[in-house]
């Protein structure tokens, strides 16, 4: 009998022990497969492709570990009461005992999944960095109508749409937001919450259509957990600015659907956490707050005053100011550039402009901003107003003191982080092309000519090319003289050594080829010296650098195994397909400037000929 052998049936090893298909895991768990897609969503579980599949390449695998996670969680007991609880309800229905039913549809059995938030994110840095889905999904079902008698029941799309409103009134207080872009599916949004990148994306302010191609059990499961982890998210948030969480919103603003702008009037009184006492309407609280502000910028001011009678080595000596001035230098230029970007300017939004996306983008930049309808903070009749943002040709009313523009020109100036100039975004003229953020020119290899234009406003804006610091007209100009003769230097000596490295690939070239130096010196006499080095000089660097090239290539090819080679190639086809895409738009780019040249043309000569 070998050594290893193992009868038929005993223990298993391998990966027919460490993993277990999925029919297996629900007969395991003794629970149905509804139920098991739940708890796997719930918990964190996902299948596993292990390097061998014992029982075929068609079944779905888990890992025993991960099972036997599942086996031992409190939420399959929970399950199961309620599977029991429904067979009670329906058999008390069968046998038309309705108090009975009623009894049991108000008592139904609950769970939460505070444990699981907590199990699954150990750190809030960890529950962060899995926010971008979350946020995407809560901001879909926000986004559904709120119908009774739908898959999607009235009330978890309320709180999709209250956490949501939440999440935004903080990005929008901490001016965290960095960038947006409009696209097909939606809005792309993209935050920094305490050194972290979170993006999501918000659909278009469109009426929803709910699908039969969709499972809706998964995606609410999915919805069940995303409003925990949002919940909690928002609570440490709110708690870190020193506001009570869940805010106490104005009926009236929540009535006529303002709960954005209610939310953002909330965390501007600066409540504290765990003060009962504070109770009241927000006019009250609005104006006890300017009260307190005035005191402090008095306070402020007095010590300033008294700053330069104390000495310099007064221990703890207008301590608040120097707080405040040591957070302003340790914040990063981001943050001030975002928090500064709309700062005194006042924005009124017409009726037909995404109300929603623009009441949270422009308050994130400093800017202050009112809409068409009931719950605004102020009228469009209001002289202080510096733009209103509309999106139809004609207007009822024209004021001379403030500027008309486009919904894009906030878009691209967020994204700019500049404000652009708006004659481009006048309402009845093409806007330029609404480019991503998200992409890396660089990297695409093509640069778009509007994009080139933003980049020469930002190096203006920060002020690049400044002079030297301590040095005159003169002094300057000597500088700039002598730098540029050491780098003609530097340049002449890199050539005179690109120039022998040259020759000397020549020379090999001649000796691998047979050749003698005398024809060759021969045939180099017939053709001028002029000619013959600028032939020399391109042609050998080219192919010189060529040839050396495709030696390297091919040595590294010839040395690497299959699975390597099959990368490489295809990294090079990626490589191609990414040149002919540059290629493509670069004849796009030459065909509507041509055909734009010859609109013009034609403009014109029509104008010649009626006059």
């Amino acid at each position: 009998m070998p050594k290893h052998y193992r009868p038929a049936g005993k223990k298993k090893e391998g990966n027919a022990a460490k993993y277990i298909t999925r029919t297996k895991a629900v007969s395991y768990l003794q629970i149905s497969l509804a139920v098991f897609r739940k708890l796997c969503i719930l918990k964190g579980v996902f299948p596993r492709e292990p390097k061998k599949k014992v029982e075929g390449n068609h079944k779905t695998y888990y890992h025993m570990k991960d099972i036997a996670f599942l086996l031992h969680d409190p939420l399959i007991e929970k399950f199961r009461e309620i599977k029991v609880h429904r067979k009670k309800v329906k058999k008390a229905f069968a046998k038309k005992n309705k108090d009975l039913a009623d009894r049991l549809l108000n008592r139904p059995p609950s769970y939460k999944l505070d444990r699981l938030i907590i199990e699954r994110y150990p750190t809030f840095i960890d529950a962060l960095r899995d926010l971008d889905d979350c946020l995407t999904m809560v901001h879909l079902f926000a986004a559904l109508p709120a119908v009774e008698g739908e898959r999607v029941q009235v009330q978890r799309i309320h709180n999709c749409r209250r956490l949501s409103h939440e999440w935004q009134a903080y990005i929008s207080r901490t001016n965290s937001l960095r960038k947006t872009f409009i696209s097909v599916k939606g809005i792309y949004y993209q935050a920094e919450v305490q050194g972290q990148k979170i993006t999501w994306l918000t659909p278009h302010a469109l009426q929803q259509v709910l699908t039969d191609d969709v499972d809706f059990n998964v995606m609410l499961t999915f919805l069940e957990f995303y409003e925990t982890l949002l919940a909690f998210t928002n609570f440490k948030l709110y708690h870190s600015i020193n506001v009570n969480y869940p805010p106490i919103l104005d009926p009236r603003l929540e009535a006529l659907s303002a709960e954005l702008y209610a939310l953002s009037r909330y965390m501007s009184t600066g409540r504290l956490p765990g003060n009962p006492n504070s109770v009241g309407s927000i006019e009250d609280k609005e104006t006890e707050n300017n009260k307190e502000s005035s005191k402090t910028d008095e306070s402020e001011l007095r010590l300033a005053q008294l700053q330069h009678q104390l000495p310099a080595n007064e221990p703890g000596a207008l301590m608040h100011l120097v707080e405040e001035s040591t957070a302003d230098d340790t914040e990063d230029s981001p943050a001030k550039d975002c928090r500064s970007l709309f700062r005194n300017l006042k924005f009124y939004l017409s009726r037909e402009v995404p109300r929603e996306s623009l009441l949270f983008i422009i308050p994130a930049f400093g800017g202050t901003v009112s809409w068409e309808g009931e719950g605004a903070p102020f009228d469009e009749t209001d002289e202080d107003i510096t733009h209103q943002i509309v999106d139809r040709p004609t207007q009822s009313h024209v004021f001379l003191s403030r500027e008309y523009v486009q919904p894009q020109w906030i878009f691209d100036c967020v994204n700019a982080r500049l404000i652009l100039s708006s004659t481009d975004y006048t309402v009845g003229r093409v806007p330029p092309p609404h480019l991503s953020p998200f992409v890396d020119n660089d990297e695409e290899g093509y640069v778009p000519e509007y994009a080139e234009t933003i980049k020469r406003l930002q190096d203006a804006a920060k002020n690049k090319v400044l002079p030297l610091p301590g040095l005159g007209d003169e002094a300057q100009e000597n500088s700039i003289v002598d730098a540029r003769s050491e780098y003609n230097e530097v340049a002449e000596k890199k050539r005179k050594l690109e120039m022998l490295e040259k020759q000397y690939h020549e020379e090999l070239k001649l000796e691998i080829e047979g050749k003698t130096f005398s024809n060759v010196s021969n045939k180099k006499a017939d053709i001028p010296d002029d000619v013959d080095e600028n032939k020399s000089e391109e042609g050998n660097a080219s192919d010189s650098t060529k040839q050396a090239a495709d030696d390297a290539a091919e040595i590294s090819k010839s040395l690497m195994s299959n699975k390597k080679r099959g990368l490489l190639e295809a990294m090079e086809i990626g490589k191609e397909r990414k040149k002919s895409k540059v290629a493509l738009l670069k004849d796009r780019k030459k065909k509507a400037e041509s055909s734009a040249s010859a609109k013009k043309a034609e403009s014109s000569a029509s104008a010649k000929k009626r006059s």
